[in-house]
């Protein structure tokens, strides 16, 4: 928690927005995701966000899908993208967050109810993760989650959507830490063509609500469209993309090599 928001300060202090990459935790296999997120360091991430897989991701579209798929048959599973984010935690400058729907954290390792989280929770920590993300947990089911993360200093990050009023903006807002995920756009992860008008109106409204940091995801795909969100937001998600130009290469290697070819071409738009 404290790393994503000492990321935060040092960025505001040099004028910069954080680029936020996000990639499949196990794609294209377990044992190739250390190197990938070294990669997407060096390439100019600013924080790096990385997926556990889950049978149903219901918020993703066909690309994300794709790489939850090839990673569950890889035989990720949410402890083992933990591991994965230790191994390459003592090289890594950058924080990393996860990114999680409900059904793997709540069954965590097979533990009952509560247990489940303070598990997932610990691991995350010990991984050296430095924040949660769990798009289909709202904000009003929120507080033992939140709870608990806040005892392992792991932040807890929301979602706000463009079609939520202002008072659940704020409310979102109180509730999230590190930062807070704006959506772009209802409905799926994927590439656009193009973002919608509402949205730099969006990201306005909601930066007047809170003094949290605000970065804006789904959707965005091209560096055009991050600089032109990077203008009013603290940072530019992207996943899609990324997943895109690596599931293209033909060897890990090549996988590796495109995603941190399409981050370093996203860095040098922001």
């Amino acid at each position: 928690m404290q790393q994503i928001r000492a990321t935060f300060d040092r960025l505001r202090h040099q004028r910069r927005k954080a680029l936020i990459p996000f990639v499949m935790g196990g794609d294209p296999s377990l044992a190739s995701t250390p190197s990938m997120l070294l990669a997407l360091q060096d390439a100019g991430a600013d924080l790096i966000e990385v997926g556990i897989p889950f049978s149903d991701p219901l918020a993703d579209g066909p690309i994300i899908q794709a790489a939850s798929a090839r990673a569950l048959a890889a035989g990720a599973t949410p402890a083992r993208v933990l591991a994965a984010v230790a191994a390459a935690r003592p090289r890594l400058t950058v924080p990393v967050v996860a990114l999680s729907y409900w059904n793997p954290v709540a069954q965590f390792e097979g533990q009952p109810g509560l247990e489940a989280l303070r598990a997932f929770v610990r691991g995350a920590r010990r991984s050296g993760l430095s924040g949660v993300i769990v798009p289909d947990l709202p904000v009003e089911e929120s507080f033992a989650f939140r709870r608990i993360a806040g005892r392992e200093q792991v932040a807890m990050i929301l979602l706000a959507a463009p079609t939520s009023p202002a008072a659940r903006l704020r409310m979102i807002a109180r509730a999230s830490s590190g930062f807070v995920y704006y959506v772009s756009v209802t409905g799926t992860t994927g590439i656009r063509r193009a973002l919608p008008p509402h949205l730099v109106d969006g990201v306005r409204q909601l930066k007047l609500l809170t003094t949290q940091p605000v970065c804006v995801g789904f959707g965005i795909s091209t560096p055009a469209q991050a600089a032109m969100i990077a203008r009013v937001a603290d940072g530019v998600i992207v996943g899609s993309a990324v997943i895109r130009a690596m599931a293209q290469g033909t060897t890990t290697s090549r996988k590796i090599s495109n995603a941190a070819q399409c981050v370093a071409r996203l860095r040098k738009a922001l």
